[in-house]
């Protein structure tokens, strides 16, 4: 093995599922890999999946032409399958993972981010044992970050099967990273639990290890395009959808069970709000949209019910600033989990009605004290919360809003940054440009 000596880091590279996927972690790549080149790293890139791998998987994606570009300076690379078509993961796993090998041994002091243990952390974890194999300069500062649904969609469900070797894959490769974070303290409590569950089975020390290792780095937003909104753009982005200020409630997400967008429609439909001729707006895409669409056809208020399934990233904040109230009612599920509800603080620095949402998973330490809480899986006290909401004289929902915005910004992506880096790797953080 060679080594080359420490030095100041010039290359971040971010393995993840990336745009167009309609996830907050494919946001937050996006938003980390701004703030590098502010930073001062001058070769930013994220590795992530070829369009047509996203699109066969069955992900909710944005349609191609309202992703926003990448700034100049960051490059997202697609790498190709290898091999033949006999085993199709495997070889576009194998093309990301020979990137990375590539990216690791050409002696550029790179430190490489994995959003998502299960590929990505195995990914990488997999290309920095090839890469001290090849004998080559390798200068490789790695960080997992758990997000939370890889824990409950693998490991958690491994142990429920009785499968010891996944669940030791994943945490042992997640281990093997220099740095091991997750993005809410209910995750890290989750992985934890989790890992104590494979501890009491097989013998192992996994709990103890993350009990020790795992920190906390909370999701990065970007606040600038929720932050001091002109109204005259509010009500002209709600009037070409058809809608008013104040006129409509709003759940922007994927389309998922885990959701709670049934129990929504549920609520909506006996609210005095629908009675009074407010709207519903239910933005995205997702699994369940044609489900959601006979759900919300059958309410008998389908009438009053949109579904928007291409709001770019661009439109979203003047649609969230302009609702009467924005509801996110997640509950568990087995396959997903709330870990920490991205969505909800956005909302909050764009201003706009009250949130509504459910005490589930993460979604605390995302909002505060600054949403309401209702049951999950509970129509009725949506309905009864909507209506709570809107009644609320519009100079107090200025105050809470405010605070609520306040709060929100431990979040931007230059304070998520900036503390990741001070904490994992204070020595190298590279000095911001003037």
């Amino acid at each position: 093995m060679t080594a080359i000596a420490r030095t100041r880091p010039t290359r971040l590279v971010i393995v993840v599922r990336a745009d167009p996927v309609i996830c907050g972690h494919s946001v937050e790549a996006r938003n980390l890999a701004e703030v590098a080149l502010q930073r001062g790293f001058d070769d930013v890139r994220i590795v992530t999946w070829p369009i047509e791998k996203l699109e066969a998987a069955g992900l909710p994606l944005k349609p191609l032409d309202v992703v926003l570009p990448y700034s100049p300076g960051i490059t997202v690379e697609r790498p190709a399958p290898v091999g033949d078509y006999k085993v199709p993961d495997s070889r576009y796993l194998a093309g990301i993972t020979g990137r990375l090998v590539e990216l690791f041994t050409d002696g550029v002091p790179t430190v490489a981010l994995s959003l998502y243990l299960s590929p990505h952390t195995v990914a990488v974890a997999d290309a920095m044992r090839v890469a001290w194999a090849t004998g080559l300069p390798v200068d490789v500062t790695t960080i997992a970050e758990a997000v939370g649904s890889d824990v409950t969609n693998i490991v958690r469900a491994c142990v429920a099967e009785g499968r010891f070797g996944p669940a030791a894959h994943i945490l042992s490769s997640y281990l093997s990273q220099d740095h091991c974070v997750a993005v809410s303290e209910y995750t890290r409590d989750l992985i934890v639990e989790s890992a104590a569950e494979v501890d009491e089975i097989h013998g192992t020390r996994f709990a103890e290890q993350c009990r020790e290792r795992v920190a906390i780095s909370y999701p990065a937003i970007d606040s600038a395009p929720y932050l001091d909104l002109d109204p005259a753009e509010v009500e002209r982005v709600a009037a070409a959808r058809g809608l008013r200020p104040g006129g409509y409630v709003l759940f922007l997400s994927r389309l998922a069970r885990a959701k709670g967008i049934d129990d929504l429609i549920d609520g909506f439909a006996r609210s005095a709000a629908a009675r009074d001729g407010q709207r519903l707006v239910i933005a995205g895409r997702g699994p369940e949209a044609s489900e959601l669409h006979a759900v919300a056809a059958a309410s008998g208020v389908g009438h009053l019910i949109d579904f928007l399934d291409d709001v770019g990233d661009a439109e979203k904040p003047y649609l969230m600033a302009g609702c009467s109230a924005f509801v996110l009612p997640s509950k568990p599920r087995p396959e997903f989990v709330e870990t920490f509800g991205i969505a909800l603080a956005e909302k909050m620095l764009a201003g706009g009605g009250p949130i509504i949402t459910c005490d589930t998973g993460g979604i605390g330490e995302a909002v505060g004290e600054h949403a309401t809480m209702v049951p999950a899986g509970d129509g009725p006290a949506i309905g009864r919360a909507i209506d709570e909401a809107i009644a609320v004289p519009a100079h107090i929902q200025r105050e809470r809003a405010a605070r609520a915005r306040d709060y929100a910004l431990q979040f931007d992506r230059v304070n998520v940054f900036d503390r990741l880096f001070a904490r994992v790797l204070p020595e190298r953080l590279p000095v911001p440009i003037e």
